[in-house]
């Protein structure tokens, strides 16, 4: 008897176990947990951080990050991290190839350089990391586009540390939808960092 109920306990801690473990997984598997932010303060720029007017403006909190900027973002893995830099933004890009927008449709195609700052390499689909959003706050997501502004990312995009890579990202837009930030995030976008680019 006593055997009996030592193996019902047994048995009932190992399921208790391996339910924690399997909601562990879960939640894991399910990317950000509600923690994450955007950054929209650019890299302090040297070339200006010793002149005259960079030191009257030290006081002052840097503007929000624009065309040009960088925006210094991490990675979930420790060691991950990247310098993001949106470089041109070529609104109503045209086709490369037999492929159009949608009727109603344009192509908004966004430049960014990424620059591994961190000590494990970066293999990623740039594409799955960032966004576009509209003056009344919508976002849209890239899509698979190649356009005459320039070469995309390569999926996977391999980039050593101290490395860079540079190519456009895609986003289908409405004709008529004003543009006015994008984001990024490393981790196809399942860090909980992201940053945030004026377009206007």
């Amino acid at each position: 008897m006593r055997s009996t109920t030592a193996a019902r306990r047994r048995s009932a801690s190992l399921a208790l176990l391996a339910g924690t473990a399997l909601l562990a997984l879960a939640t894991t598997a399910c990317g950000p947990t509600g923690t994450s932010t955007v950054s929209t303060k650019p890299v302090q720029n040297t070339a200006t951080a010793g002149s005259p007017s960079g030191a009257a403006g030290a006081g002052k909190a840097p503007s929000n990050a624009k065309v040009g900027d960088t925006i210094a973002l991490k990675g979930m893995d420790k060691g991950a991290t990247a310098d993001v830099t949106v470089v041109k933004v070529v609104d109503n890009a045209a086709s490369a190839n037999d492929f159009h927008p949608a009727d109603g449709k344009r192509w908004i195609a966004v430049q960014f350089r990424i620059k591994n700052t961190g000590t494990a390499a970066y293999s990623d689909a740039p594409d799955n990391g960032a966004s576009v959003l509209d003056d009344k706050g919508q976002s849209y997501s890239a899509v698979v586009a190649d356009t005459t502004a320039g070469p995309s990312f390569p999926t996977p995009a391999n980039i050593a540390p101290g490395d860079s890579a540079l190519g456009f990202i895609t986003f289908e837009v409405p004709s008529d939808a004003k543009i006015a930030k994008t984001q990024f995030g490393l981790d196809s976008g399942f860090a909980d960092q992201a940053g945030q680019w004026n377009l206007g």
